[in-house]
């Protein structure tokens, strides 16, 4: 088959944006896979590495997974290694921001799934 047809019939889910005070959007899929998740409760729970570590792990996991786009101060950041990058030198209260989204979206989108 041609490059055309990949991906022809998928099946998409929406995702949603967040908005901070200050304006700044945080577009999250609305989509995991079994394997997406259950890769995330053992970084959450991994008995090698201290309890902090792991849950700042399992954040920036969630992150990656579930991101598609971040704007910050009207600059969009796109593509898992742009986001990653950016997200390592936010700020403290960027940070917050980012988690207190994920929780709000993991408890909407899944909430089977185990929050920071």
């Amino acid at each position: 088959m041609g490059k055309r047809n990949r991906g022809a019939g998928r099946i998409t889910a929406p995702s949603t944006d967040y908005r901070d005070a200050d304006g700044n959007v945080l577009v999250l899929r609305g989509s995991m896979s079994p394997l997406t998740r259950r890769k995330y409760a053992s970084t959450l729970h991994n008995q090698k590495v201290s309890t902090d570590d792991s849950w700042h792990r399992a954040v920036e996991f969630l992150f990656e997974r579930l991101v598609e786009r971040w704007e910050v101060y009207g600059v969009p950041t796109e593509g898992q290694a742009e986001l990653l990058a950016r997200y390592r030198i936010a700020t403290p209260d960027e940070r917050r921001w980012i988690r207190d989204v994920l929780r709000e979206h993991l408890a909407e989108h899944f909430p089977d799934v185990e929050a920071p």
